[in-house]
């Protein structure tokens, strides 16, 4: 059983930077992908960026290129999100999630394990 634990949320002014981690343990394989993800009160999650651990392929979501970059210290098993240029429109719970890659890197659906999520206020 894989177990998250995010952190690095907060509140910061539009324009602003913030990076977020998510330290997993636990067994995954090297079929395994990790995502972020974030979700508004009231609506659904949206796929953010995926990262698939066998070869560090990267998805990112449209309505964050060029502003949100994923990566992975597979030495310390830890998820990163740095975000920069934030917008107002970001703010959401952001969850880390994990599961075996089945070629839907930004569907919910993919993913059988989440952390509790990482709050992010922007104003």
């Amino acid at each position: 059983h894989v177990q998250l634990v995010e952190s690095g949320g907060g509140s910061v002014q539009a324009g602003g930077s913030l990076k977020l981690s998510c330290l997993a343990s636990g067994y995954m394989s090297e079929n395994y992908i990790m995502a972020w993800f974030r979700q508004e009160p009231g609506k659904g999650r949206e796929g953010v960026a995926a990262l698939e651990l066998a070869f560090g392929a990267t998805f990112v979501a449209t309505s964050v290129q060029g502003r949100f970059y994923i990566s992975r210290d597979r030495t310390k098993n830890i998820l990163y999100l740095q975000m920069i240029n934030l917008r107002p429109g970001d703010t959401a719970m952001y969850y880390c999630a994990a599961g075996v890659n089945g070629g839907r890197a930004l569907e919910e659906d993919q993913y059988n394990s989440w952390g509790q999520g990482t709050q992010v206020t922007v104003s």
